[in-house]
């Protein structure tokens, strides 16, 4: 097996390439292969493989902590510098709704999704032991409403054993997977989709209407030193959102323990604020003038790379190793989808809003922005936006959905 952090990220990079060359290329197989598999898909699913048939080790690989400490906050930088606030607003309150109900969706499912397992197959399930499956379950409610320390929080709360809750990290990372790569699919067929649904996508036309004029009126042909703002600005506001964190988060945790259910003990939590408040800050001023010159083609340089290492954590292997823990997390993560879509269809939301809604529930502030984009740029900022919102109430939400669940254990 390959464990080498160069060598790893030789292979990742290699693939990168071969996808976007291939997917330039006429012959007739391959141009049928990109019609139904996105690019963005694609970069994610083969790293997979490196770790699936067991040619990359990255278990003990930094190239995971690399890319979540450096390149996600630097190209969340890029995206965010170009940011119109006042456009944002034109999205409306579908797409916070739908937000909403997505968590709600969360939340309820998991109790029904006990509910539907009593009556099928109630000897299958620890109900009340120390391992029982629904302590397990309100750790993952944590995760799906906010992220990793929300879920961390959960497993303190309820003394969740470390082997379930080993599984229902595994249950976390093979679902978030499967369905963040189900929702880059959709983005690949957004206008397909939106015209079946006969979605109303006036307001995210005019968003994406107003972005692509601002940029495409004042592009110039970047030189070397545009290059190196864009360096300097993105690296500049990662390191600044580092030394914030390292202040912040071990300030709280000292000082205002309680905080931590809001998430201020955590560190990858300040770096996201710091960031995401820094770079609209910046968007008010000349660095703007960086998008002009292909920030956004920069970091979406940087936003590969990140897709490519998430995928090289997926082992598609996991899925046959706790069938009934994982029949459960589909069972759930069916219901979350129903409530989302249900919603955007009532509401002739575009396929957009839906995907984007769920995402910020299921995969938080590291794979959000990722989804986000697939669909249009302009969109990132809100996804980080209501991934941010997710890690203040997620805590809350999944005790609600623990409690919910311990009933229906009884």
């Amino acid at each position: 097996m390959i464990n080498q952090d160069p060598v790893i990220f030789g292979l990742l990079s290699t693939i990168i390439g071969l996808v976007f060359y291939t997917s330039q290329s006429s012959h007739p197989l391959l141009k049928q292969i990109y019609r139904f598999v996105p690019v963005m898909v694609m970069c994610y699913v083969l790293p997979s493989l490196l770790n699936t048939f067991n040619i990359v080790d990255a278990s003990n690989s930094e190239l995971n902590t690399i890319t979540s400490k450096y390149l996600m906050p630097a190209c969340l930088t890029l995206l965010i510098i170009s940011v119109d606030i006042k456009s944002i607003l034109l999205l409306g309150p579908k797409i916070i709704i739908l937000f909403l109900l997505g968590s709600i969706g969360v939340i309820i499912g998991g109790p029904l999704t006990l509910l539907l397992f009593s009556k099928i197959i109630p000897e299958s399930i620890n109900w009340l032991g120390a391992d029982a499956t629904w302590k397990g379950m309100a750790t993952l409610a944590g995760n799906w409403v906010g992220g990793t320390a929300n879920q961390i929080a959960m497993k303190e709360i309820y003394q969740v054993e470390e082997n379930l809750f080993a599984i229902m990290i595994s249950v976390n990372v093979i679902y978030s997977a499967i369905w963040m790569s189900f929702l880059l699919i959709c983005a690949n067929n957004a206008a397909f989709i939106d015209k079946k649904i006969n979605a109303d996508t006036s307001q995210f036309n005019q968003l994406i209407t107003i972005t692509e004029k601002r940029v495409t009126a004042n592009q110039a042909k970047p030189t070397l030193n545009d290059y190196m703002m864009m360096f300097a600005v993105a690296f500049g506001v990662t390191g600044f959102a580092h030394w914030g964190a390292d202040i912040l988060a071990p300030f709280f945790a000292d000082n205002y323990p309680q905080t931590e259910k809001y998430s201020f003990t955590s560190h990858f939590f300040w770096i996201v604020i710091i960031v995401t408040t820094v770079s609209i800050v910046l968007s008010n001023t000349k660095v703007r003038e960086l998008e002009t010159v292909g920030a956004s083609k920069v970091s979406t340089i940087m936003l590969y790379c990140l897709i490519a290492n998430m995928g090289l954590q997926m082992d598609l292997t996991m899925i046959d190793d706790f069938p009934i823990y994982f029949a459960i997390g589909f069972v759930w993560l069916s219901i979350h989808a129903m409530v989302v879509i249900i919603a955007g269809l009532l509401m002739r939301a575009p396929v957009a809003y839906m995907a984007l809604a769920s995402q910020c529930c299921i995969g938080g502030a590291a794979s959000s922005p990722v989804v986000a984009m697939a669909f249009h740029r302009s969109l990132a900022p809100v996804a980080i936006l209501f991934s941010v919102f997710g890690y203040a109430w997620a805590t809350y939400m999944a005790w609600i959905c623990a409690e919910l669940m311990r009933v229906t254990a009884l």
